[in-house]
Order: structure tokens, then C-alpha cells, then sequence
């Protein structure tokens, strides 16, 4: 796709002072409490709990510990977060599990509502899930996990595995069938239980027996006015980004990103731009250009 004559373009000054800012990078605005870590969350509506490599969002950690790698070393000042995290679990401060990419996310309550809108649920716990078996669409180890929490309530992971009778199956595969249920809000981890060898274990739930007002808050919210809304929040975060980045992040086909896209220009949410360093045409939201 060619620029069109006299296409705006993006100015890197402003893009960064930008950043700089939904990022939380500034050495004096490094966020120090629980409360302000929930403040964080809901002004960016979702943020990864540790960056991604290859994907510009927001994350805790570098909100907590500044623009560098996460740690490896335990005592380092930026895992004072792994214990935020722990601690909000079960108290609905923020809406937190594996969900874009099937990474560690944190979505505001009140953006949680769009994300399910756009997941394969659509009111009844005890029937979607079969549907969506039926049609090829979840593992049959996903399948055993979601109906022992179904059946038997909340229980922590080793115990889980075990009811759900997949003791015998590979790591890889158990871990996967709750990466899959988190990533289609049919599960989330809501607390942390002192069981097995390392005494840390994530306590799991069904979303709606957690959250029973989500899916009625996320009823009346269409498909096409969910992605318009997380685009949205996603351009206000980053200040400027491709299309095929979008697609990346939220796993969208392509063609729905465009449609999405096009509604966000039309509004003048986005514009197209030039940016001076890359090639390709560019979303940035019209304060970023010059």
C-alpha cells in the first residue's frame, strides 16, 4: 500500500514524551503501592504483568522497575510486583490471567466486559464449553480441567490436575489446557495455595462463578464495538502502531483488525501516518503527528 501525497507523519519527540508517560518510565513516578499498581491498570484498561518480547504494551514491570529486563534475581526491587499480583488475587481489584498472547495480563473491571464479549461464552457455563469441544475448538485435556472446576468448585493446580485425571499426562499438556481456558475466560487463577514441593500454587475458578456479573455486563456489547474499544485503548497506550501489530497482540484475523481500524480513522481516534524511521503506513493518534 502506497502513502498517500502529503500524508501526515509521526513526530518520534512527541511519541516518546508519549510512551514515556502510559509506559510509567519516569524515575520519580515509579509506582510504589498495590493501590497505585490498581490506578495503573484501570487508567491503560489492560497492561502485561511482565513485557513481552516483540510486543509494545505497558507492563507492571516496567512500571515498578523502569525499561530493562525482568530480574533474575529474586531479590531484585521490581518483584516487589510478584506479590502485588498474589495479593490482589480473589479481590477483584483487576481482572488478571494468562489472556493476550496467553500471557500474564491485567485487564481493568471495567474494561473486562470487552474482552468477553469477544470470547467464545455466551451465558451458560455448563453448555458452551461442550459446544466449543464438540466443534473441535478445545482439547479434550482443557475439557477434564473445566468440568472438574465446574463440578467440584475452586481447587489449587495439583490438585486439579489430579481430579481432572491428567496426573499421567505431560507438563506441556496440562499447562496448555489452562492456558487455553484463561485465554477464553472460562478460568482464572483466584488465589494462591501453599501445596506441592516449592509450597506455591495457583488456586483456579470458573470465570463466571467469580465474575457472575460478567456475562451480562458483556451482553449487550458487540463484537465490532469491543475491538473498536480495545483498539483504542491500545493506540492511547503506545501512541503509534501497524496494523499487523495489532493483529499480533490481540490474535484477531486481519481482515477484523482493518474493519476496526477503519472505524477508529473515520472517528479521527487514529490517523495514517508516516513514521521517520520505519517503513509502511502507521496508526498514531493525531496529537503524536506533525
Amino acid at each position: 500500500m502506497e502513502y498517500n501525497s502529503g500524508m501526515t507523519s509521526i513526530s518520534l519527540e512527541r511519541l516518546n514524551t508519549h510512551r514515556t508517560r502510559t509506559f510509567n518510565l519516569p524515575p520519580s513516578k515509579r509506582l510504589s503501592s498495590p493501590a497505585q499498581a490498581s490506578t495503573f491498570v484501570n487508567r491503560r484498561g489492560f497492561v502485561f504483568f511482565w513485557p513481552i518480547s516483540g510486543i509494545d504494551l505497558p507492563s507492571l514491570w516496567t512500571a515498578v522497575a523502569g525499561d530493562r529486563p525482568v530480574a533474575d534475581k529474586h531479590d531484585d526491587p521490581g518483584h516487589i510486583t510478584w506479590g502485588w499480583k498474589d495479593g490482589a488475587l480473589g479481590k477483584k481489584n483487576w481482572y488478571y490471567a494468562k489472556i493476550l498472547r496467553k500471557k500474564a495480563t491485567m485487564i481493568s473491571l471495567e474494561v473486562a466486559p470487552y474482552f468477553y464479549a469477544l470470547s467464545e461464552n455466551y451465558g451458560s457455563p455448563e453448555e458452551d464449553y461442550l459446544v466449543a469441544y464438540e466443534e473441535g475448538r478445545m482439547p479434550q485435556s482443557a475439557k477434564q480441567v473445566y468440568e472438574t472446576l465446574l463440578k467440584e468448585g475452586a481447587m489449587n493446580t495439583l490438585d486439579l490436575r489430579k481430579a481432572a485425571k491428567l496426573s499421567n499426562a505431560k507438563d506441556s499438556e496440562f499447562n496448555k489446557a489452562l492456558e487455553t481456558l484463561q485465554a477464553d475466560f472460562k478460568i482464572l487463577p483466584v488465589g494462591v495455595s501453599e501445596a506441592g514441593a516449592w509450597k506455591y500454587s495457583f488456586i483456579y475458578e470458573i470465570v463466571p462463578r467469580h465474575y457472575p456479573e460478567l456475562p451480562e455486563q458483556a451482553r449487550h456489547i458487540g463484537e465490532g464495538e469491543a475491538r473498536m474499544k480495545l483498539l483504542e485503548l491500545y493506540f492511547e497506550s503506545v501512541g503509534a502502531a501497524q496494523e499487523r501489530d495489532a493483529v499480533k497482540l490481540f490474535g484477531w484475523k486481519k481482515e477484523l483488525v482493518t474493519r476496526a481500524i477503519a472505524g477508529l480513522v473515520k472517528k479521527r481516534v487514529v490517523v495514517e501516518a508516516e513514521h521517520p524511521k520505519f517503513k509502511g503506513i502507521w496508526l498514531a493518534l493525531p496529537k503524536l503527528c506533525k
